[in-house]
């Protein structure tokens, strides 16, 4: 019988057969099929029966009615998996109910497609009219078999053959489910029930011998949970006594009569998930010796389904691999890949992220009137959240530098903006505004270190650290002070960050701001020679340990 399947929407997951000749579709509460959504018409579209197709027509709707992502304005032939969107309602059309098993992986605790798990007590154990139980523990198939040898062929040769090749669980969820029916020919229903790592249930699928058993069923979360907890797979012949099974109120004429259950065992032993086989047959049911059939079963899929959970992760992790790669290099692309050529001037410069990507920057920004922008940051944290602010922050100070002549108002301009961004994040920097024909630098400062500048006279000295102003994003309205001063040949200026002097060991002690400034100092006029200096100091100072945070370094010098 034609059916359309609910993907998306407010019923999701119900299903509405086409048995009549003609289905008005809308949400007036008289329609055949009533979508309930504010932006769906009172009577938005129809499905009519066509000899022995089915059309879809829209009912002049005013958002549309789409079919695989195409406006429809005439009667057009629905076929086999075709897609109807009405509004943000998505409807799956099929033929005929072919296949009986369903999918439940976008079922959650409580309330899913096809099962819904009962929360029906802790008191430990259920009453269950158990006839027999088996420990699954203690063999490589959890017990030694005691069926008759055909059946203990068929079930072990069955599952290896159809979980040989399997390596997600879209895979594996099936193949067990279809191996089981085709081992156990009474059964009406099977479905896997799986741990999500927090310790809640979660139906992943549900397979049906007749398409008219597919509806809400409920199920006991308490003998899901004794299987699982005592790890011994359980058989009942008389489940419908159990106080604690209840099934839906809408199918009066289906009445569990036999039911197993076994846990499933990762390679560990611990149970991560439980199948249910059941059957409504009085006569023809399970006995004792499907129970030994089934665990050996359970132990072969809950390896399988182990190793697909496992294949899934590692799949995740390096999708996630190629992301951060990605978003290396385009943060890479963020910063200078060569320093400025500048007559008179020779640069230094480092960069190295704790992780993939980091929130250290620094850059260049050739100004009008011969002059430069030299600028240093670091966005609190690192990570992924503080590239990104990085980013952001990369496109302002350039704006703000590069269309405000006077630094001190850069900077202030730049603050606001990045204030307003609402952010709970805050930004050091440094910036120095070199004229490279007066030889002059301008220095403001926002809650970062003053660069460390090697004198003429060979001294150490940190200009600016006076006339500071506090980080960017912490409030708006914030005025700016610079400190201006000469260049003379041989003298430098060293921008660093808090990863560099803050670098711990393995006894926990930092690296310190005065080892850069003695590397500065005993590398006087090589400013190449200072900068490799200080990062294999700072390398082998950390050896044996992570790096823990962004490291960024320049240095500007006059030539002598």
């Amino acid at each position: 019988m034609p059916y359309l399947d609910a993907i998306t929407g407010p019923a999701m997951g119900r299903r509405y057969p086409l048995e009549n000749s003609q289905y008005v579709m809308g949400r007036h509460p008289d329609c055949d099929i009533v979508l309930e959504s504010g932006s769906v018409s009172r009577q938005h579209a129809k499905i009519s029966k066509s000899g022995s197709n089915f059309v879809l027509e829209d009912l002049k709707s005013r958002n549309g009615t789409f079919v695989n992502g195409r406006l429809i304005n005439e009667s057009t032939k629905l076929l086999e998996g075709d897609t109807i969107r009405i509004c943000d309602i998505e409807l799956n059309f099929h033929e005929e109910a072919e296949s009986s098993a369903l999918t439940a992986n976008t079922m959650s605790e409580g309330s899913a497609f096809g099962i819904m798990i009962v929360d029906d007590g802790d008191d430990g154990s259920s009453t269950l009219s158990v006839t027999a139980k088996l420990d699954v523990r203690g063999s490589q198939y959890g017990a030694q078999l005691s069926a008759s040898p055909e059946a203990k062929l068929a079930a072990i040769l069955e599952i290896m053959k159809n979980l040989a090749r399997a390596v997600t669980l879209d895979d594996v969820l099936p193949k067990v489910l279809d191996t089981l029916f085709t081992i156990f020919i009474q059964a009406d229903r099977g479905f896997i029930i799986l741990n999500d790592g927090d310790g809640q249930l979660k139906p992943k699928w549900i397979k049906t011998r007749r398409p008219d058993q597919e509806e809400m069923v409920r199920v006991s979360k308490t003998v899901l949970r004794e299987v699982m907890q005592t790890k011994e797979a359980i058989i009942s012949l008389d489940a419908g006594s159990d106080a604690r099974f209840e099934l839906s109120q809408s199918i009066a004429d289906f009445r569990i009569r036999s039911m197993i259950v076994a846990p499933l065992l990762n390679s560990d032993g611990d149970a991560i998930g439980a199948i249910q086989i059941d059957t409504v047959q009085q006569k023809g049911g399970f006995e004792s010796k499907d129970l030994e059939v089934l665990v050996g079963v359970a132990n072969q899929a809950g390896i399988a389904i182990e190793n697909a959970q496992l294949h899934e992760k590692d799949v995740k992790r390096r999708l996630v691999e190629q992301d951060l790669e990605l978003a290396s290099q385009v943060q890479l692309a963020f910063l200078p890949k060569a320093a400025p050529k500048i007559p008179g001037y020779s640069f230094f410069q480092y960069y190295n992220p704790a992780e993939q990507i980091g929130g250290d920057y620094f850059d260049y920004i050739e100004l009008s009137n011969n002059r430069i922008a030299i600028v240093i940051a670091d966005v609190v944290g690192h990570g992924v959240a503080a590239a990104m602010f990085m980013a952001k922050l990369s496109a302002e100070w350039r704006f703000a530098f590069a269309t405000i002549a006077d630094p001190r108002l850069a900077m202030a301009t730049l603050n606001d903006r990045i204030t307003a961004l609402g952010v709970e994040k805050f930004i050091t920097m440094a910036v120095i505004v070199l004229d490279c024909v007066a030889h002059k630098a301008t220095i403001v400062i926002a809650g970062h270190m003053p660069p460390i500048m090697l004198m003429q006279n060979k001294s150490i000295q940190e200009p600016g650290s006076d006339v500071g102003g506090p980080p960017l994003g912490i409030m708006t309205d914030i005025p700016f002070d610079a400190f201006e001063m000469d260049i003379l040949p041989g003298e430098s200026m060293t921008l660093y960050t808090d990863g560099i002097f803050e670098a711990p060991n393995a006894q926990g002690a930092q690296f310190s701001i005065d080892q850069v400034r003695q590397r500065v100092a005993e590398c006087a006029g090589d400013i190449q020679r200072a900068g490799n200096e200080i990062i294999d100091r700072v390398t082998k100072h950390i050896v044996g340990c992570e790096q823990e945070d962004d490291m960024c370094l320049v240095i500007v010098a006059r030539d002598e």
